[in-house]
């Protein structure tokens, strides 16, 4: 790893929207740094696909930030994380984190009986990174994990607080909320866009760990740990500039990004940047 800039933009990706969850909490955690996003919006969702495909889409993208001259990424996407990480690792030259392990982390030392749900996309709950994870920290941790494919497509309609949504979430959950647990991991990043509704269905007694969060913080650690926190401060009150790049739809995942960060995102600041496949 050569030298890095520490003044240049960090680099965050996903599979299309759902990956702005870690971007707010990217902003608000490290207000100074400036953050090139890349959203797969053509090719979403990455949860039905082959991990040799995931692989591939991860490495493209990555090297595209790479050429952006990041100084970091963050794979916010759990996906990607789950099946692509340890590659992207070997491929790219910066600091790389996903956001399974600080989820994992935060989930593993809330719970205390022992009992953890983890709901994501069908590719990560087969995976069993979580897991892994989480009984590489407790092994007496008992693991329930639940596929939950439909969550996506409500977060992207729009359907984040209605009653179709409502029954969703307790055909999914309900079964999980049987087995007596008592932390419930939001494993994708739409997820936390359910946050409310979610809480709502399971209760006061089940923690909800939310993996964007937890990124964010791990994210701000390994930055200080590498000496690339930005001294680019605040001039005038005027926030760093964002960059955001998607394979598809712009206007879609503008109107979508203004909502999730609560910030007024002009034609100018959304790119298209497709790849073929």
């Amino acid at each position: 790893m050569g030298d890095i800039d520490k003044n240049s933009p960090i680099g965050v990706f996903d599979s299309g929207v759902g990956g702005l969850t870690v971007v707010k909490e990217l902003m608000e955690q490290l207000p100074n740094e400036r953050i090139i996003y890349y959203g797969d919006t053509a090719r979403v969702p990455y949860g039905n696909k082959s991990r040799e495909t995931v692989i591939r889409y991860s490495r493209e993208i990555a090297e595209f930030l790479c050429e952006q001259n990041v100084k970091a990424i963050v794979v916010a996407c759990n996906t990607a994380s789950a099946l692509a990480l340890e590659d992207l690792k070997k491929a790219v030259d910066v600091p790389i984190i996903g956001v399974v392990k600080p989820g994992a982390i935060a989930a593993a030392d809330a719970t205390v009986k022992g009992r953890i749900g983890v709901i994501a996309t069908r590719a990560t709950v087969s995976s069993g990174i979580y897991e892994e994870y989480l009984r590489a920290k407790r092994p007496d941790i008992k693991v329930f994990a639940k596929a939950c494919p439909l969550f996506v497509p409500l977060v992207e309609e729009g359907l984040t607080d209605d009653p179709i949504t409502d029954s969703i979430i307790h055909r999914y959950l309900d079964e999980l909320l049987e087995q007596g647990i008592d932390s419930l991991v939001l494993g994708c990043t739409h997820y936390p866009l359910l946050r409310d509704s979610i809480a709502r269905a399971v209760g006061q007694d089940v923690t909800l760990v939310n993996p964007a969060f937890e990124t964010a913080r791990s994210f701000k650690a390994l930055l200080e740990e590498k000496g690339l926190l930005s001294e680019t401060k605040e001039k005038d009150g005027q926030k760093p500039v964002n960059t955001f790049f998607v394979s598809d739809s712009p206007e879609q995942f503008r109107s979508f990004a203004g909502n999730v960060l609560s910030i007024r995102i002009g034609a100018e600041d959304v790119k298209v940047k497709a790849f073929v496949g």
